[in-house]
């Protein structure tokens, strides 16, 4: 049991197992901050600390403390259970997915034993008797959106995102997220979680509408806690800071010997006074040119030089002047399997502060993508005059660990600012700043600034629209899909609006090159319905300014045969999608792309060997265009896979696989000829059971019988909520919605929907299927009848339910909702088509159809926005489990 008698024994404790945790010695702040954490009071809603001084080394405290808390009880709910690090944007390594990854090794490794009575702690706190114990979902490579944060809600988590996944999520809006799955990641993102903002100095609207949630919630009375931490090298708060102690800020003008002082404390002074020698010089209006030669006279020092520039032509420029295979580019432009593989460059690694020395001089170019979440430690930088908050994190990228002398930093400042323009009035007061640091560089001496003038040299803060009540409640209606009057796109909730460019994704899907084919006998809902199937994942996507995007693309048309006739999907961000074709595309003005998404077929080509969009640069043979097939686990497998057959039966079983759609790209041949064969008739797509992105409903692997499925189900429920600060009504209430969610599947249209039926087409009552495990497509007979629906007329008033009726009436409004939701529908409504059961009459439908919206109101009045998708997740959590891991499959056909 992880318990501490007194102040002293909790800091030699603490100490020890910080250490055995992430292999340093906790530096004083962070022996003061998990004091913080254990007192019960408020965490420090704003946190600023220096770069390199371990900021992410809070993720270790919150766990050591949650397992300090947790030992004497396991549903305390003081320390939330999830922690979500939201980054200002998608990079190379960050620094956070490295610690989260860490942890969970140090975590695992029996070896370390000071580690016992935590890992002791959290299997307590989370019912687990095996696997882990640490849940990781981060946005990059293997643990990309992996739902280990969301399987188990009672196991601690740490969800790694950027402000548009983490925030969009939080908004019942998830990007990339189907209607049914978006109240399961708003709940559990906005409930038991410590939000954790990066670099919230970057983000001034988003950390805004965190503090909207956080007060909307607790006016609203939710249950569950929603702690929010803005943490900042360059903080814009004013005051209520948690920073450094004052020993550590009292840093000796001379470096005493290290024998002399506590390590910990040694080590972050080094840090703080790590030297970097600041070079102040005008450009003379040619930066290019500037930076270039100042980069090169590093040539033939065999050491590393990060270079940054404000505008991405520029950077391209250097990057093509400078040596060819010593040189990388680092640019928020590229796709994200490209810039996700940097990491594995030699020239990149050489960046990484365990690099080991070398001859050669390397350079890395980067945009702003490389001022923040990214832990690299250069020897020398070269770059052009950002804003203060902008130059701060730049500084912080070389000699980041004060281990060298000699480090220097170069910025080359405008021949003149322009008169009225608010981003170069911030630029000169940075540049008056900068210059009173009379060439020190170093952490400590950018600390001694003063705080107003550094505030007032900060980038201007867009325009921050006001999230409401109105609007919370507009998001939260997710069942209803497409525009709604008074539900606006969440983006400018987000970012806020500002002058910058509007922006555009891109991608390459193979799907667009047979949009014909597909259009000749579906419509552009089943278009969707691929994309809900095989969403577009961060790996797939570019970014960039719609301009640029748009004069790529139109520079693409006139390389391109047939005058640019290939088809195009055109996504907005409300999810409808526009068919086109490239030329007109080219056609329409600029402004039609803006804040879309645009979907290219391989054909077209236009995509470069570093990943970004390349007018000049047709189908290349050699280049992957689609790559939504390289999502993949932990253990490397693809997590999704499309193959090409001539036969609807697949020619081939592929290991683990589920079959969740197949395409007829020839229905028009009825019968082949004696030796024919269709040319690639048949496009089928599976997915790995446990590792896809929907709601669970379809990763069922095998047959599983109704009454198993039910009992898994409830044996989830039940291990979920005995570990959750739940009163004992509400679990009861969600054990018996776990008993109950599943009664409409006992209906024979069910059973035949999925094909449980003999030779003769009749079903046996004896032997109802949950789960269908079919690796051929499921029957289309009337895939508008919903089960749940006819769970709710089976639990309902019009039948007799032991367990259901013993709840008190709140209670069973509590459970025929859960019921309602647990497939994405009731929220507030089930649409009209949906809206019956064939074994019940009119009446009866209209009467229970009637009955979910206002039930919906009520609820969400009772127990707020987030705090019941959190209720509804917990079922859907315990079903997800279910599906993935059925306790028992059912021999017969699969």
């Amino acid at each position: 049991m992880v318990t501490f008698a007194t102040n002293t024994e909790c800091k030699d404790l603490f100490a020890k197992r910080f250490e055995a945790l992430t292999g340093n010695a906790p530096f004083p702040w962070q022996e003061c901050l998990f004091q913080w954490f254990l007192s019960d009071t408020i965490l420090p809603a704003d946190v600023s600390l220096p770069t390199g001084t371990g900021k992410t080394s809070i993720m270790a405290i919150w766990l050591l403390a949650l397992a300090e808390k947790s030992a004497a009880d396991s549903r305390q709910n003081s320390i939330p259970r999830r922690l979500a690090w939201v980054v200002n944007r998608r990079v190379v390594v960050d620094q956070a997915t490295n610690e989260a990854e860490d942890i969970r090794r140090r975590i695992n490794d029996q070896g370390i034993v000071e580690l016992e009575p935590i890992r002791s702690a959290l299997k307590k706190l989370s019912g687990e008797t095996s696997g882990e114990i640490l849940g990781i979902s981060t946005l990059r490579g293997q643990f990309e959106d992996n739902a280990e944060w969301r399987g188990n809600p009672s196991r601690p988590a740490v969800i790694v995102g950027t402000v548009d996944m983490i925030g969009s999520r939080l908004l019942f809006s998830g990007y990339g997220v189907g209607f049914k799955a978006k109240p399961l990641h708003a709940g559990f993102l906005g409930q038991d979680v410590l939000l954790v903002h990066d670099e919230a100095h970057l983000e001034p609207a988003f950390q805004e509408l965190l503090i909207a949630i956080r007060e909307e919630q607790k006016r609203c009375g939710e249950f569950g806690k929603f702690h929010v931490m803005a943490l900042s090298a360059t903080s814009r708060a004013k005051s209520g800071v948690f920073g450094l102690t004052e020993v550590e800020k009292d840093v000796p003008n001379k470096m005493p010997d290290p024998s002399e002082t506590p390590l910990p404390l040694h080590r972050i002074w080094q840090r703080l006074k790590a030297y970097k020698t600041i070079e102040l010089d005008s450009d003379e209006g040619k930066l290019v040119d500037k930076i270039v030669t100042q980069a090169k006279s590093f040539n033939e020092s065999g050491c590393t030089v990060l270079i940054f520039a404000n505008g991405i032509e520029d950077v391209e420029k250097i990057f093509n002047k400078l040596p060819e295979g010593r040189t990388k580019k680092l640019t928020g432009t590229l796709r994200g399997l490209e810039r996700d593989s940097l990491i594995e460059k030699d020239v990149f690694k050489r960046f990484l502060p365990a690099a080991e020395p070398a001859t050669d001089t390397a350079y890395l170019v980067c945009t702003s993508a490389g001022e923040v979440g990214i832990n690299i430690s250069a020897d020398h930088l070269v770059c052009d005059l950002s804003t203060f908050d902008s130059m701060v994190q730049r500084f912080g990228r070389v000699n980041r660990f004060g281990k060298r002398d000699g480090t220097k930093i170069h910025i080359f400042y405008p021949k003149e600012f322009k008169e009225g323009n608010e981003l170069d009035d911030r630029r000169r007061r940075t540049l008056e700043l900068l210059r009173k640091l009379d060439g020190n560089g170093s952490p400590n001496a950018l600390g001694k600034l003063d705080p107003e003038e550094c505030l007032a040299a900060f980038a201007p803060e867009p325009t921050i629209l006001p999230a409401t009540d109105i609007l919370f409640d507009s998001w939260s209606l997710t069942t209803i899909k497409g525009k709604l009057p008074g539900r606006p796109p969440v983006g400018p909730y987000l970012h806020g609006v500002s002058s910058d460019p509007p922006e555009t994704h891109v991608a390459w899907r193979e799907e667009v090159g047979i949009t014909d084919k597909l259009l000749e006998q579906y419509n552009l809902d089943f278009l969707k319905g691929l994309l809900e199937n095989y969403p577009l994942k961060p790996h797939e996507l570019l970014r960039d300014r719609s301009k640029r995007i748009y004069d790529r693309l139109s520079k693409l048309v006139e390389r391109l045969p047939d005058n640019g006739d290939e088809p195009v999907w055109l996504l907005a961000d409300d999810g409808s999608i526009e068919v086109l074709t490239l030329h007109k595309l080219k056609e329409s003005k600029e402004d039609r792309i803006y804040n879309c998404t645009i979907l290219l077929p391989p054909s077209a080509g236009g995509l470069s060997k570093e990943g970004s969009l390349d007018g000049d640069l047709i189908n290349d043979p050699d280049t992957r265009y689609d790559v939504a097939d390289e999502w993949r686990n932990a253990e490397d497998a693809q997590r999704r896979i499309r193959v090409w057959d001539n036969n609807l039966i697949p020619s081939k079983t592929l290991n683990k696989m589920r079959l969740i759609r197949t395409i007829d790209i020839h229905p028009e041949i009825d019968e082949l000829e004696e030796g024919e064969e269709a040319d690639r008739r048949y496009w089928h797509w599976y997915e790995l059971p446990k590792g896809a992105d929907n709601d669970g409903s379809k990763r069922d692997a095998g047959r599983v019988k109704w009454q198993v499925h039910i009992d898994d189900v409830v044996r989830n429920a039940t291990r979920i909520v005995e570990h959750l600060p739940l009163s004992d009504e509400l679990r009861k209430a969600i054990i018996v919605a776990a008993r109950v969610h599943d009664y409409g599947k006992r209906r024979p249209l069910f059973q035949r929907i999925i094909g449980n039926v003999d030779s003769d087409g009749n079903v046996d009552s004896n032997n109802l299927l949950a789960k269908s495990g079919r690796k051929k497509e499921p029957y289309s007979l009337n895939k508008n009848f919903r089960h749940e629906f006819a769970s709710l007329l089976d639990t309902g008033k019009f039948q007799n339910e032991s367990e259901f009726d013993e709840l008190s009436p709140d209670m069973q409004e509590l459970v025929l909702h859960l019921v309602a939701a647990h497939h994405g529908r009731g929220r507030p409504h089930f649409p009209t088509k949906e809206a019956y059961d064939p074994e019940a009459t009119d009446e009866m439908n209209s009467i229970v159809a009637a009955e979910v919206p206002p039930r919906f109101a009520r609820l969400q009045r009772k127990y707020g926005r987030w705090g019941l998708a959190y209720l509804e997740s917990l079922l859907r959590a315990a079903d997800y489990a279910a599906s993935a891991n059925p306790s028992a499959f059912s021999e017969g056909e699969q």
